[in-house]
């Protein structure tokens, strides 16, 4: 980041790039592109490292990107005012086309040192972020007038999280396409918990507005299958990620990773009770 905001850069758009990225959110994606490396010893740090800092950025140039007029047109993000509403439309779509840029370079100037680690995360870097099945698609998915819910879903959140586990095993040394599952399954459970959390109203978790899938029309999964389907399904996706985790030395550590995001993205009236019985919504999802 210092580096992109030195100068010649000009004031605001350094500003507003400082903005965008501090201070974060949970950090859950770059956290389990390096619990995924350290499960296999993190042989080359510096490059995991980079790749963590790809997919944050990335990250915050699709939260840049999603709160535009055009798209949600979000007043607040992270529990401040969005960006645009702090620096203007235009800095705003400029400071989504530098973060996506210095996601990028953050792990392309490692080729020369890792050619083929560093080009495997490239790979999976450009295929989560663009087109046919990365964000930009789930971005579009919601000009459509019919929408898949799961490839929405899929699209929008799953895809980083599938790249962030995907980079931490090719610095790993081991075979990325074990990875891609748990990765996608957190993700999805990370939107099935948003959509969850906008349904029930709850902005001072989430730091932005809520009951917004409703009035816009957004494909969320609570419409298709109502807040205890919801849940249920949460508690399934989160389940799975965790016995999904291939075979490897630190698999444990990525177990109590992954219980630590589910803590995060599940709170307490929705966790499953360990009787089996039905979670207590309470008012709070009235």
């Amino acid at each position: 980041m210092a580096k992109a905001t030195a100068q010649p850069c000009p004031a605001q758009l350094a500003e507003a790039l400082r903005y965008a990225v501090f201070p974060g959110g949970g950090r859950v994606r770059p956290g389990l592109c390096l619990a995924v490396a350290k499960a296999y010893g993190d042989p080359d740090p510096e490059l995991s490292d980079a790749a963590a800092v790809a997919v944050e950025l990335l990250h915050c140039a699709s939260l840049v990107q999603d709160d535009l007029p055009c798209f949600d047109d979000a007043p607040l993000r992270r529990g401040q005012p969005s960006l645009h509403r702090r620096f203007g439309q235009e800095i705003a779509i400029l400071v989504g086309d530098a973060l996506i840029v210095m996601a990028f370079s953050a792990v392309a100037s490692h080729v020369v040192a890792w050619p083929a680690k560093a080009s495997g995360i490239v790979a999976a870097l450009a295929h989560a972020a663009g087109a046919p099945a990365g964000i930009a698609a789930g971005q579009a998915w919601e000009s459509e007038a019919s929408v898949d819910v799961a490839a929405y879903h899929h699209a929008k959140t799953a895809a980083l999280f599938e790249a962030a586990a995907v980079a931490g095993a090719i610095v790993g040394g081991a075979d990325s396409r074990d990875w891609r599952l748990t990765g996608g399954l957190l993700g999805e459970a990370y939107q099935v918990a948003d959509d969850l959390a906008d349904a029930s109203g709850e902005s001072d978790r989430l730091g932005k507005p809520t009951q917004q899938d409703g009035k816009k029309s957004r494909p969320s999964i609570v419409h298709d299958l109502g807040m205890v389907g919801a849940v249920a399904r949460l508690n399934s996706l989160l389940d799975q990620a965790v016995t999904s985790i291939p075979p490897c030395p630190g698999r444990s550590d990525v177990q109590n990773f992954l219980s630590l995001a589910a803590a995060r993205l599940c709170p307490p009236e929705l966790r499953r009770p360990r009787n089996g019985a039905e979670p207590d919504h309470g008012s709070q999802l009235a």
